[in-house]
C-alpha cells in the first residue's frame, strides 16, 4: 500500500476544478437505463447503511480499503473503545494504534498514515473537525478532502455521501467500476480514481442525493451479487441485452 509523504501544506492549495469530458447521449441514456433497471432489482431508494459524522466516516473509509467491511467495522469500534477521542489516535505511539487495526488489511500501513491524515486536519483547521466541509459545495469539500494524505476521490465520496452530510457524491468502489466497465460506461482501461468523475458527469443534475447515494449501492450491489469478477451469472443478468461482454460470454457458452 502506497504512504503519502510525511511533509503536508498548512494549507490546502487551490485547485483548478478539471472538468471531465461532456458524457455523450448514448451513454448517458445507458446509464439511466441500467439504474431504472437495477433499481427496480435492489428496491430504491436504499436506506443509508449508517450516519457518523463526517470525521467519524473519514477515519472509516480510509480503514476499509482493500477490507472486508465486517473487519474494517471492527477495527473502527475498536479504536473508539482504545482511545478517547480522535486526538488520542492522532497522539498515540503508533503501535498502539496498529494494535488496535490489526484485523484490518496492512494494520502497519494503515496506522502510521491514519494519524498523518488526523495531523494535516489538525494543521489545516486547528481542530480535528469537518463540520465546515457542510457550508461548502461539494466539488470544493471533494478538493478540499482531496489534499489530506490518503484521501483520493472515493474516499472524498464516501465522507460526503455517507457522512451525516448527506451530500450529492458518487463514490465507485471496485464492484461499481466493475460493472461500468463491462457496460461500456466507460473505458477499459480507466482506473477507478479517475472513473469518479466520468461516472458522475453522466447522472442528472437534477438528481438529489439520494439518487446518487442509490445509483452507487445498485451498481455495487450488483457487481456484488451478478455480475462477479470471475464467472460473472450473465444469464440471470437484468441487464445482460445492455452488457456487451455479457453478451459475447453467452455467445461463447451456447
Amino acid at each position: 500500500m502506497p504512504l503519502d509523504a510525511d511533509s503536508l501544506p498548512l494549507q490546502a492549495p487551490r485547485r483548478t476544478a478539471r472538468l471531465p469530458p461532456a458524457p455523450d447521449a448514448a451513454k448517458r441514456a445507458l446509464a439511466l437505463e441500467a439504474h431504472a433497471r437495477l433499481c427496480a432489482e435492489y428496491d430504491c431508494p436504499i436506506a443509508y447503511f449508517h450516519a457518523l459524522p463526517p470525521l467519524d466516516e473519514l477515519v472509516s473509509s480510509l480503514l476499509s480499503h482493500r477490507t472486508k467491511n465486517r473487519d474494517s467495522a471492527r477495527a473502527f469500534q475498536a479504536l473508539r473503545a482504545a482511545f478517547p477521542d480522535w486526538a488520542a489516535v492522532r497522539d498515540a505511539p503508533v503501535a498502539a494504534v496498529e494494535q488496535a487495526i490489526a484485523g484490518v488489511t496492512w494494520p502497519e500501513a494503515k496506522a502510521p498514515a491514519l494519524q498523518r491524515t488526523l495531523r494535516a486536519i489538525t494543521g489545516q483547521r486547528g481542530t480535528l473537525d469537518l463540520s465546515h466541509l457542510e457550508a461548502m459545495p461539494e466539488a470544493e469539500a471533494a478538493a478540499w478532502l482531496a489534499v489530506l494524505p490518503g484521501v483520493g476521490p472515493k474516499t472524498a465520496a464516501a465522507v460526503l455521501s455517507f457522512s451525516t452530510l448527506r451530500g450529492r457524491a458518487l463514490p465507485v468502489d471496485s464492484h461499481h467500476h466493475r460493472v461500468a466497465q463491462r457496460l461500456g460506461l466507460i473505458p477499459r482501461g480507466l482506473a477507478v480514481g479517475p472513473s469518479h468523475a466520468v461516472l458522475a458527469a453522466l447522472l442528472p443534475a437534477e438528481w438529489d442525493a439520494q439518487q446518487v447515494y442509490d445509483h452507487h449501492q445498485v451498481l455495487m450491489r450488483h457487481g456484488q451479487r451478478c455480475c462477479f469478477f470471475r464467472n460473472p451469472a450473465c444469464g440471470r443478468c437484468v441487464l445482460r441485452d445492455l452488457c456487451p461482454e455479457g453478451q459475447a460470454r453467452l455467445a461463447g457458452s451456447a
